[in-house]
């Protein structure tokens, strides 16, 4: 909901302003300017941008009217990750096969339905845990393998972003194309009343100003909010990347989840004491009023 209070708070100070400097709201409803540059803009983005990606900006941009990922999430993460961590000591890699096999009917996958939604972090750790099973792998090339498979992720989540951002650096060629066409209506009335070529130079103007404010008002921002959010989703996978890692070299679930928590921001990092006292059992791991509390 930041994203929209932040619109709301901008639109109040620009427009504010205007008013409070004498300006009549009423001259900024240009109809016509709003078709020029918003129309233009829609049909750049229809025509340059694939469908896929047109699909995962319109589910990133829903995205954002979220609380992100909080600290309650990656709890349960590390809780997940600490179970099946158990099962490979335990067991020995091999048992995880059962569980990534049809993960919804996994004893552990199971018990975190809010991890089985998130599909990319989904097939991360499954496609890992898979190579993994299969054996003949160093940790090195392991490393190398995921590393390399966060790299495509992180550049198809970007594009929406990237795509927004290109979108913003054209509005204000958008508004001078829209004051221009009003400056053409203007010298055909220029035999008419002062009031009157003031009012057309007055829109033509408008066309300027609203390409410029959508810009860097409304587009850019979103561009960067969504920027923030593709590095949320990159630390949720990194942080499952360095727990396997750990484990791999052979280190006991508690060290290999202090590995998988340490790859996490520090503004959402759970501390040393709730990771342990949820992977210990004696916490909440699956989210709900009481986990989101604690």
């Amino acid at each position: 909901m930041t994203l929209v209070a932040g619109f709301i708070v901008t639109l109040v100070c620009v427009f504010g302003g205007f008013v409070l400097a004498g300006g009549a709201p009423l001259v900024l409803y240009q109809p016509a300017e709003f078709m020029i540059i918003g129309g233009s803009a829609i049909g750049i983005l229809v025509v340059s941008t694939p469908p896929k990606v047109l699909k995962l900006m319109a589910a990133q941009i829903r995205a954002t009217l979220g609380k992100g990922i909080a600290t309650s999430e990656y709890l349960q993460l590390l809780s997940m990750l600490y179970q099946l961590f158990r099962v490979v000591q335990q067991s020995g890699v091999m048992a995880l096969e059962s569980h990534f096999e049809e993960p919804r009917n996994s004893a552990v996958l199971s018990k975190f339905p809010a991890f089985l939604a998130r599909h990319d972090a989904l097939s991360f750790l499954s496609d890992s845990v898979k190579v993994m099973i299969s054996g003949g792998m160093s940790t090195h090339d392991l490393e190398a393998l995921m590393d390399e498979d966060l790299h495509v992720h992180h550049e198809e989540a970007m594009r929406p972003a990237a795509t927004i951002a290109k979108i913003g650096d054209a509005l204000p060629g958008l508004g001078i194309v829209a004051a221009v066409l009003g400056v053409v209506n203007t010298m055909a009335h220029i035999d008419g009343a002062p009031s009157e070529i003031g009012e057309k130079v007055g829109a033509a103007l408008i066309g300027t100003f609203l390409g410029i404010l959508l810009s860097y008002g409304f587009a850019q921002p979103v561009a960067m909010k969504l920027e923030h959010q593709v590095a949320q989703e990159s630390a949720y996978l990194q942080c499952i990347k360095h727990g396997l890692l750990a484990v791999c070299k052979g280190m006991p679930p508690a060290i290999a989840i202090e590995f998988a928590r340490r790859a996490l921001p520090d503004g959402v990092r759970p501390s040393f004491e709730e990771t342990e006292r949820v992977c210990r059992g004696r916490g909440v791991a699956e989210a709900g009023p009481t986990a989101a509390a604690a």
